[in-house]
């Protein structure tokens, strides 16, 4: 059996406490801001990492005996899988212990866009209610919406089932349909924002996705849509967005994520029918605690059984021993 304290692990960056705590009691652990900061020797000896920062083809290559990285999130386009998976590194991701999480926010974050909830809570807090009278009434509802979801993945089909309890309709677009399910399926984002008057994007961040959330996207959505982005900033159009809020094309938007983050375009945040948060989906101490956890459980099952618990789909195919160059 491994010795696992024999195990060279690197932290490049920041890293979750508990990812920390856990790794050091555990691994021999080793800290850099990133691959470039180690000696020779050091890099010789890497064999895992634990990531919530960039892991690019050049940090993989850079370290010969790496087996696999460990990213802190469900999604990992920080990480470059596919050259992983080429090379015979495994990476993994923390699915679904973050999942109703991010639901949660998803749906607050809706009712905070359509009903102004922040607003008003500023109207409380400055006074303004007892000077001048009540909080005028919110624009939209989402009563009588019919809401696309892009991209039914775990979080979207979490996000539906919530949806489905405040009585709205739900149709999807995903790249296939999905099985199991009975919501309307439609073959592009196009036809699913044509169909529905509030589109929710927890599609991931992939070259396919890449501001698939365009100008006509927003245009079919209508004057009465609503946006919401809770899955990766690369997949929205910003300055097509902000053109959309401003010109009337759609009626508002909420995002929990954003393309450069944390810079956030100031015309973006000078809109008044943007609702914006700083990517707290996954917020809380209890979720990113059960995040680390995974993240290292990770690394402790692949040096113990050769088998990681959450492998990604590019990486599925790689074993120990696997690595080339």
């Amino acid at each position: 059996m491994t010795d696992l304290k024999s195990v060279a692990v690197l932290i490049p960056g920041p890293a979750h406490p508990r990812t920390v705590e856990r790794l050091e009691q555990t691994f021999d652990l080793i800290r850099a801001e990133d691959v470039s900061q180690l000696s020779e020797e050091q890099r010789a000896t890497v064999r895992g990492i634990a990531s919530v920062t960039r892991v690019d083809a050049a940090s993989i290559d850079a370290l010969p005996n790496l087996e696999i990285v460990a990213n802190f999130g469900v999604g990992y386009d920080v990480v470059d899988a596919p050259h992983a998976g080429q090379v015979g590194v495994m990476v993994t991701n923390t699915p679904d212990v973050l999942t109703e999480e991010v639901a949660d926010t998803a749906l607050g974050l809706l009712l905070c866009t359509a009903r102004d909830f922040c607003k008003a809570e500023q109207w409380l807090r400055q006074g303004r209610w007892e000077k001048e009278g009540p909080f005028p009434l919110s624009q939209a509802t989402l009563r009588g919406r019919k809401v696309g979801i892009f991209g039914l993945g775990r979080i979207g089909q979490a996000i539906a089932r919530r949806l489905e309890a405040f009585g709205l309709e739900v149709a999807y677009h995903s790249r296939r349909k999905v099985e199991g399910v009975d919501y309307a399926y439609f073959p592009s984002l196009i036809k699913l924002a044509t169909h529905v008057d509030t589109l929710i994007s927890i599609a991931p961040g992939t070259p396919e996705t890449e501001k698939a959330v365009n100008r006509q996207v927003l245009e079919a959505l209508g004057p009465q849509g609503i946006f919401i982005s809770m899955g990766r900033g690369s997949t929205v159009d910003e300055d097509a967005l902000i053109a959309a809020l401003s010109d009337g094309t759609i009626m508002a938007a909420g995002l929990d994520v954003f393309r450069d983050e944390p810079h956030v375009p100031q015309a973006l945040i000078d809109l008044p029918n943007a609702t914006l948060f700083p990517h707290v989906g996954s917020s809380s101490q209890h979720t990113r605690g059960a995040m680390a956890d995974l993240q290292v459980d990770n690394l402790i099952s692949w040096f113990s059984t050769n088998k990681a618990v959450t492998p990604v789909p590019e990486t599925a195919h790689v074993v120990p021993g696997s690595r080339k160059g």
